[in-house]
């Protein structure tokens, strides 16, 4: 199955594609830093496998040269526009990237595409752009009207019916998602935007989320094992909160285990990684950066929760969601390698650049575990229409 990856960053996107079925044909990072690294992981696969990488502003990409046949194009457009912590720009920010992401669907014509966003994207303030990026990848080809304003084409795209305007026309869907619901150790709520042709029918639903909350409590506060399983004695473990006592109960009295995975923990993803010194370590990216603090609202993740969001900040760290809070009360940056694991990224793939600069690009990519799981929901879809075909075909 063939893919077309926008804004790679890092990488997570499409390694999370990768390891869900997809063959990269295009991916395209304008980020000097960014392709560093993707350059230096490219390889991961075997000289027959190499990420083929396009270095340059995707405004400046024609994707008719890649012909037909694209089964998903995939991406994280720019999401400063639209943070909670940005300026709040929006469309108005030269960075927003929507109407180039929305020019490759309608040159590509993919059987399906799937992007990324910060759940600002969704808040009241861009109501009126969520629906115009809606409107617009459900029908890409029709553009907007010489002299035509974006509140305008948004009205009359929006007047049209399912299945009117002119094709390839895409079902769309909108899904507001926790990472840590699909096996990220990290609270990092996003939105994901899918949309699949109409004319092909495919059989396509969002997957259900494969780890939670409850089974954490569970494993932590009822049968114990989550402390077994990290061989931490009765006087180590933590109290639980009030909340997390009263989900316990709950639980207890049900005399049933939530039936999805519990919710990965930093302890989990750090699990076998040394304290980190400002020496020499072992592991690649495992060196540890002085400075960390604690000031109000920047208190650091605890161990036995996933983490909180990692940040890019508008110059590497923006303090506590990237700081580990240890059980004495002291706190310190995660490391590189250990922000890759809540990130979901292997420990082979290296990250050769400055830490701040690093931690920028973990802040803004797509943790892999989410990416493999929703990728495979749509690598199931696209193998189920092209198994149909060969099916037609051979009658």
């Amino acid at each position: 199955m063939r893919s077309v990856e926008l804004f790679t960053g890092a990488g997570g996107l499409a390694l999370g594609l990768e390891r869900a079925g997809f063959h990269h044909a295009l991916m395209v990072e304008w980020d000097n830093h960014a392709h560093e690294t993707v350059a230096a992981n490219s390889m991961r696969g075997g000289p027959t496998h190499a990420w083929p990488f396009r270095h340059c502003d995707v405004r400046d990409m024609d994707f008719l040269e890649l012909g037909g046949d694209i089964d998903l194009v995939a991406g994280g457009p720019p999401c400063q526009p639209f943070s909670i912590g940005g300026k709040h720009r929006g469309p108005d920010d030269p960075r927003d990237m929507w109407p180039q992401t929305i020019r490759a669907v309608r040159e590509l014509c993919p059987k399906m595409f799937l992007f990324e966003n910060v759940r600002g994207l969704a808040r009241a303030a861009f109501g009126d752009y969520l629906r115009y990026i809606v409107e617009r990848l459900r029908r890409p080809t029709m553009i907007a009207r010489p002299g035509e304003a974006r509140d305008e084409h948004l009205l009359r795209l929006a007047k049209l019916g399912v299945g009117e305007g002119d094709g390839p026309l895409y079902r769309v869907e909108v899904h507001k998602i926790n990472a840590a619901n699909y096996g990220a150790a990290q609270n990092r709520h996003r939105v994901v935007i899918i949309g699949a042709r109409r004319d092909l029918d495919i059989p396509w639903t969002f997957p259900a989320p494969t780890h939670s909350r409850p089974a954490l409590i569970w494993d932590q506060f009822v049968t114990g094992d989550y402390w077994r399983r990290h061989r931490m004695p009765m006087s180590s473990r933590p109290m639980p909160s009030d909340a997390d006592w009263r989900e316990a109960r709950r639980l207890d009295d049900t005399f049933e285990r939530p039936s999805a995975e519990a919710w990965r923990t930093v302890r989990d993803a750090v699990i076998g990684l040394p304290e980190p010194t400002e020496g020499v370590s072992s592991y690649s990216n495992h060196k540890l950066q002085p400075g960390a603090r604690s000031y109000v609202g920047h208190t650091g993740s605890v161990l036995d929760a996933p983490a909180k969001a990692l940040k890019a900040g508008d110059h590497g760290v923006p303090g506590g969601e990237n700081m580990l809070r240890l059980a004495n009360g002291e706190v310190r940056y995660f490391t590189i390698r250990e922000s890759a694991r809540l990130q979901g990224f292997p420990d082979d793939f290296v990250f050769p650049g400055s830490w701040s600069e690093t931690m920028r690009q973990l802040g803004n990519a797509v943790p892999v575990p989410m990416a493999t799981t929703i990728g495979a929901s749509i690598a199931k879809a696209v193998e189920h229409l092209e198994a149909a075909a060969r099916t037609r075909r051979a009658a």
